[in-house]
């Protein structure tokens, strides 16, 4: 009876856990392929701006959180995009500073590396101004506006949270740094919210 109740409660004990490991792994699916909010998006690029755009190329832009750890996905596809476009477009990368942040609240590891990818210029977006400006309300939102100032592609360019790897928005960008049909116009973006992160002492992490 012992042996029995032994084996019982074994069983019991291993079914228990992969009913656990598959609800946790369904979580994390749905984490990791959920989409951001994306916010009103214009046609062509705003009449305000801290960016000057520059006519005589494409011009790059991604909104980012400087602690968002899926952000560090899209800097590396970035990366990828840039070596790949080497002169043929202006690329810049702005890291939203929430009110209340010091001098060295944006000064991370993923502003660093953003600032080694050659051709990208790195820049702080002082209370998210400009992400609300661009519509930008998730880590890693990019957009490509052409030499006239009109959005060719706003999205993503990981296919699912803090996933490397080819994806329809990195095709989709170097399609149009090369003037070539564009598939998709449009991707989710994955990352954290640049919403709600409304203070310095909330900005440490808003990932979800």
């Amino acid at each position: 009876m012992s042996t029995r109740k032994n084996i019982l409660i074994t069983a019991l004990l291993g079914a228990t856990w992969m009913v656990a490991l598959a609800f946790g792994a369904r979580v994390l699916f749905k984490y990791e392929t959920t989409p951001g909010s994306v916010g009103p998006i214009s046609a062509a690029w705003p009449s305000v701006s801290m960016i000057r755009r520059q006519t005589d190329k494409p011009t790059l832009l991604m909104l980012a959180h400087p602690r968002c750890p899926c952000t560090r996905a899209s800097i590396g596809e970035l990366a990828e995009i840039m070596a790949h476009s080497v002169g043929k477009v202006n690329a810049f990368v702005l890291f939203v500073k929430p009110p209340g942040a010091d001098v060295t609240w944006d000064d991370t590891d993923l502003r660093r590396s953003a600032a080694d990818i050659p051709g990208v210029t790195v820049l702080s977006d002082e209370n998210g101004v400009e992400a609300a400006r661009f519509g930008a309300e998730t880590s890693g939102h990019t957009l490509v506006f052409d030499r006239n100032g009109t959005l060719v592609f706003s999205g993503g360019i990981t296919a699912s949270r803090g996933h490397a790897g080819p994806n329809a928005g990195e095709n989709a960008i170097l399609a149009a740094v090369k003037q070539e049909p564009i598939q998709y116009s449009r991707t989710p973006v994955f990352g954290c919210s640049l919403t709600k992160c409304k203070s310095a002492t909330e900005g440490k992490l808003c990932s979800k």
